[in-house]
């Protein structure tokens, strides 16, 4: 057990690297990964740039955070759910991201539905950045591979009777579409949503062989 001096420095430490990312989200949302700099965080944050140079060795490091947490959070709304493609498909006809396995809730609370708005636009931006910066590139290109193979461990529990080889390619195409959906949220819409679901769940059966589970969805 950590000595209770040690816990309050830990804890101190969290403190402060949980203000340098909020003030850097909201930099990075306004102004962009080039727009942003230390000296903009620094004063979003309330802080000296010396004092960010204390928890993270430069901008990449700060990113590489926003990145990760951003993942982890997306891991969590998955596992438990994720074989649900009955909701996946309602949702995605609808355009609503964030957690697409479950319900869709009207009631969600504002700052609940404004983060995933901003982790949405960072993940843009991160795609865009990795285009120029190796780093980042890196970043990018890790968090994905970790995405990817949580959604294949989660879907290869529920429908076991696929190869490895196979449920790659399965999941490598619900990738595509959920990515896509993602990327043409603020585009119009051309399509109707009830025959777009429709769609979704004739695509889902086939890929996957098997029916949905029926029940009420939100």
């Amino acid at each position: 057990m950590l000595p209770l001096q040690q816990c309050t420095k830990d804890v101190r430490i969290s403190a402060r690297r949980d203000q340098i990312i909020a003030a850097a989200r909201l930099c990075f949302r306004r102004h962009g990964f080039h727009g942003a700099g230390m000296a903009e965080i620094a004063k979003t944050s309330q802080l000296s740039v010396g004092q960010i140079y204390r928890y993270f060795a430069n901008k990449d490091a700060i990113i590489e955070e926003i990145v990760r947490r951003i993942v982890m959070k997306k891991i969590r709304l998955m596992t438990g759910n994720a074989h649900n493609l009955q909701q996946v498909a309602h949702n995605l006809a609808h355009r609503r991201i964030g957690n697409l396995s479950a319900p869709y809730k009207e009631d969600q609370c504002t700052e609940h539905k404004e983060q995933a708005e901003i982790d949405h636009a960072l993940m843009l931006e991160v795609a865009a950045e990795a285009t120029r910066n190796p780093i980042v590139e890196k970043i990018w290109r890790d968090s994905e591979k970790q995405l990817f193979q949580e959604a294949k461990t989660l879907l290869s529990a529920t429908f076991p009777q696929f190869s490895d080889a196979e449920m790659t390619a399965k999941v490598e195409s619900l990738a595509v579409i959920c990515e896509g959906t993602a990327f043409r949220r603020l585009t119009t819409v051309h399509a109707d949503a009830e025959l777009l679901e429709a769609l979704y769940h004739r695509y889902f059966r086939s890929l996957f062989e098997t029916d949905f589970r029926p029940h009420k969805l939100e």
